[in-house]
């Protein structure tokens, strides 16, 4: 059996750790940093992944997790990682497109797919996964593996019916998405996730494209801004990744990587389920105005990443072979 269809075997109740509890318990304790650019809103998901790693390894590993921007730079987490000034973290490579070849791509670029078993199929089956885990091997970095996130949609203080009212608004968006909303005239600015509230009170900013209702709910940004718009772009809307420096993962025996990687994977699933139904959740609390893109200025943006699609694949070989998964997903799914 290969090792990741092993690992994705064990994930259902961390099958692996009573062998790995023994296999671990003359290791040694090791204690790994990992940062996350997520705040508290995600502090018991955080919790349960950095428990299971302990117990699965009868604790000779030891994971601290520190929110986003406590020790670096939320956008500096994979050069951090790189360099060994953090062991891990859970990053959205959207913060760093110009720093990684594939990190547009990866990060979940607009019409990629349109439903969850259509990302993984496109990550696990058709190869993207290996791709990405390449770029980032030449890096330094061992990439653990993708957690496809919920809805990635706007969120702005005054209704948006139209791309036309965008003109009118400062956007907080990730450099990828920033590209395509440029095209339209939209001003966007970069901010981190642990500024959004304090951006969106002061008027620096006029909305955030950051992720779905159960985030906003989490950071309390309806305080601020409540009208909650569909853009249609992707779903799942962006995909996180956990990454670990390839000195430490190396350094790890085969029973404590395996504990780190069934860890991880029933992490991703976990963190998916929350974010996609605690969106659906939130978005009934009322506290929300809720509203969708019209379908013209949806296709319009989708069309628009068409273009992006072409930028990105003329970046490097890997990439074209990434473009060339996805142009053949869409063919095979019948959306192109």
């Amino acid at each position: 059996m290969k090792r990741r269809n092993f690992i994705k075997a064990a994930v259902a109740g961390l099958a692996t750790a009573p062998l790995a509890m023994n296999a671990t318990a003359a290791e040694g304790q090791k204690k790994l940093r990992m940062q996350t650019y997520w705040g508290k809103e995600a502090k018991q998901i955080f919790k349960s992944f950095t428990t299971d790693v302990k117990d699965a390894s009868d604790k000779s590993l030891r994971i601290r997790q520190y929110s986003g921007s406590a020790l670096v730079p939320d956008a500096e987490m994979f050069q951090a990682v790189s360099k060994g000034t953090l062991d891990m973290c859970q990053g959205y490579a959207g913060y760093w497109p110009g720093q990684l070849d594939i990190a547009t791509i990866e990060s979940g670029i607009p019409g990629a797919w349109t439903n969850y078993d259509e990302a993984m199929y496109i990550m696990d089956t058709k190869g993207l996964g290996e791709l990405i885990r390449e770029a980032y091997a030449e890096q330094n970095v061992h990439w653990l593996g993708a957690i496809m996130g919920g809805p990635f949609d706007l969120l702005t203080k005054k209704p948006v019916n139209s791309l036309e009212d965008l003109k009118k608004m400062k956007i907080r968006a990730t450099p990828s998405v920033a590209k395509i909303l440029n095209k339209f005239g939209i001003p966007t600015v970069f901010i981190p996730g642990s500024e959004l509230y304090i951006a969106l009170s002061t008027g620096t900013i006029d909305g955030v494209i950051y992720a779905g209702t159960n985030e906003y709910l989490g950071m309390k940004l309806y305080e601020a801004a409540k009208h909650y718009t569909s853009l249609n772009m992707i779903s799942p809307g962006y995909t996180d990744q956990m990454l670990i420096n390839m000195d430490t993962w190396k350094s790890l025996s085969e029973a404590q990587r395996t504990v780190i990687e069934t860890s991880f994977a029933k992490h991703a699933s976990k963190m998916h389920t929350w974010m996609v139904s605690g969106s659906i959740d939130a978005g009934n609390t009322g506290l929300f105005e809720m509203n969708s893109l019209n379908e013209e200025d949806s296709a319009s943006l989708r069309d628009a990443a068409k273009v992006l699609w072409e930028e990105e694949a003329a970046k490097s070989d890997r990439n074209k072979k990434a473009i060339d998964i996805l142009k053949a997903a869409a063919k095979a799914t019948g959306r192109a």
